[in-house]
C-alpha cells in the first residue's frame, strides 16, 4: 500500500466486518528532516496570547512542623545568595536570568541573560 495515500482513501477490515480508518505510515519521516521556517506572519497570530512570568528569587524545604511555626515577622532563609541572579520563567520554562530592581516603589527584573538564544534569534 502506497504511504502517501491520504487517510480517507487507506482502510482496513474488523473482525465484525465493518471497515475503519487507519493513517498511513509516516516511519521514514524524521523531526529534523522538516524544515518549518517561521514567518513573520505566524507570530502575529501568537502576539495577543496571555503567558504567565515568575520570577524566582530562591528556594527552600521546610518541614511541616516548621511551616507551622512561621508567623509575621518570621524569616524564611532562600537558597540563593543576595548577588545571585534570579530566575525568570515563562510558562513554567526557565528563560532567563536577571537582578531585581525597584521602580517608582516596584519591583521589577533588569534581564542580564537570556537562556537559549538560537530558539529566540529565529523566531524574530
Amino acid at each position: 500500500m502506497d504511504d502517501t495515500l491520504k487517510a480517507s482513501q487507506v482502510a482496513e477490515k474488523t473482525e465484525a466486518g465493518t471497515t475503519k480508518e487507519r493513517l498511513p505510515a509516516h516511519d521514514h519521516l524524521q523531526p529534523s528532516s522538516i524544515e518549518h521556517p517561521i514567518k513573520t506572519e505566524n507570530l502575529e497570530l501568537l502576539m495577543d496570547v496571555a503567558m504567565h512570568i515568575t520570577v524566582e528569587l530562591g528556594r527552600r524545604d521546610m518541614r511541616f512542623a516548621e511551616i507551622l511555626r512561621l508567623g509575621k515577622g518570621s524569616i524564611v532563609e532562600l537558597s540563593k545568595l543576595a548577588d545571585d541572579p534570579v530566575d525568570i520563567y515563562v510558562n513554567q520554562s526557565k528563560v532567563a536570568e536577571g537582578e531585581v530592581v525597584v521602580v517608582d516603589e516596584h519591583f521589577g527584573v533588569r534581564i542580564t541573560k537570556l537562556l537559549n538564544t538560537d530558539r529566540i534569534n529565529r523566531a524574530r
